[in-house]
């Protein structure tokens, strides 16, 4: 049967215009995808379904027949998708590899060897250079990423992986698809070195397809926007989306700070905005008796880790650093990696490494109980966003415990003595 639905293909494939070696880059094989399952074969009916959207979005046979070429099903695409470490971790083992020895002393040499480069590229975009090094860092260990071929992956095949096996992601994966199609058919990159993350991360600084048409920037000056082999084209084009994100030159992305005895909690939400000021003359004072060098600015305090770990003053480049990565802990990483390339210590306050961070289940056991509570969390997917949090602040309250809206081990075991 298989052979002669091949063999209908290659004659409908003729009189398409599509070459015979890349059937598996067109859609002549209408139907729903749930239907064929997760596997190879649903894969490959997934890619031939998926062309005529191609096609609509302005892309030739020819580009769709070389960038498919050799894709093939990953499962552990899917696996990773569902792993990933901004969500899983402990904010403090997070934070123990974002900015390790390594990754700092690496930070330090690329300093040295790119140093012209950072100048120009500061003087240009008015990005701090310490944050683009943190962002390198992060994202590619300077590059160093490309040597580990388990981490690599192609990412037209990533992307359709995404399409076609996640359902949470499918409309994510379908359109950075139709944009890395694009970018292939404009000839910035080879189709065989269009590598990155599971997630179609690509680069040096692992930028998503679609950002990439928006703000990626030819350094170099050599015609392409090469953020795979060409280190002044992907820094520049990591410094290009903070400027036009909203970077603000010559400030930083925030403050660790100590709190007094008495202060209130509920002011640690992550949305409540003061200016430096203001919050310095509620108690909240800089680590280290260092003094806020810019007190008018705007600042808003967040707990990653509950009242127990460090507390931090976060400023408007937390929020352009997000536009990377949109997690706490990975701002966080990179701010702390770019202080401590540029030579700063470790953060004061210890963290609460006993603690037990709560699993998935455990975390929409959570939401469960406290909507059961009378406590609206917006929700039971385990992904405890500000109105869970919110949530528990009053349920704490209610009870007389520190109200910092943090779920760990010991919330759980109340949650479930009640």
């Amino acid at each position: 049967m298989r052979r002669g639905f091949l063999k209908v293909l290659g004659k409908l494939g003729r009189s398409c215009g599509v070459a015979k070696p890349a059937l598996l880059a067109m859609t002549l094989f209408m139907g729903s995808t749930a239907a064929f399952g997760q596997n190879a074969q649903g894969f490959d009916r997934w890619v031939r379904n998926f062309w005529p959207t191609a096609q609509a979005n302005g892309i030739t046979a020819a580009t769709y027949n070389a960038a498919f070429a050799g894709a093939k099903y990953d499962p552990s695409v899917i696996r990773r998708a569902t792993n990933q470490p901004e969500f899983v971790k402990p904010i403090w083992s997070y934070l123990d590899s974002a900015a390790s020895a390594t990754r700092i002393k690496n930070g330090r040499k690329m300093k040295q060897k790119y140093a012209n480069l950072l100048r120009q590229l500061e003087a240009r975009y008015g990005v701090d250079q310490h944050i683009l090094l943190a962002i390198w860092g992060m994202e590619s260990a300077y590059g160093a990423i490309f040597k580990n071929k388990k981490l690599i992956k192609p990412t037209i095949q990533s992307l359709a992986m995404l399409g076609y096996a996640d359902r949470r992601r499918s409309k994510f994966g379908k359109t950075q698809l139709i944009a890395a199609l694009k970018i292939l058919q404009n000839g910035d990159v080879k189709p065989s070195q269009m590598m990155g993350s599971w997630a179609g991360a690509m680069g040096h600084t692992q930028f998503i397809p679609t950002t990439y048409l928006a703000k990626a920037a030819d350094f170099d000056g050599d015609g392409r926007r090469d953020i795979w082999n060409s280190i002044p084209d992907a820094l520049a084009s990591t410094a290009n989306l903070l400027a036009t994100a909203g970077w603000q030159t010559g400030k930083t992305w925030g403050y660790e700070v100590q709190l007094p005895r008495s202060f209130s909690f509920e002011l640690a939400n992550g949305k409540i905005t003061k200016s430096l000021a203001d919050w310095q003359r509620m108690g909240v004072s800089r680590v280290h008796g260092k003094t806020f060098p810019r007190p008018t600015d705007m600042a808003q305090l967040i707990l990653p880790a509950g009242y127990k770990g460090p507390a931090f003053l976060i400023l408007k480049n937390f929020a352009m650093i997000k536009r990377y990565n949109n997690a706490t802990s990975y701002a966080l990483g990179v701010g702390h990696l770019a202080d401590r390339i540029r030579g700063g210590g470790t953060f004061v306050q210890a963290w609460p490494r006993s603690d037990r961070v709560l699993t998935r289940s455990e975390r929409k056991e959570v939401q469960t109980l406290l909507n059961r509570a009378g406590y609206d969390t917006g929700g039971i997917d385990g992904r405890l966003g500000s109105k869970s949090k919110s949530a528990i602040r009053h349920w704490q309250k209610r009870r007389g415990l520190v109200p910092d809206g943090f779920a760990s081990g010991a919330l759980l075991q109340a949650l479930r003595a009640r």
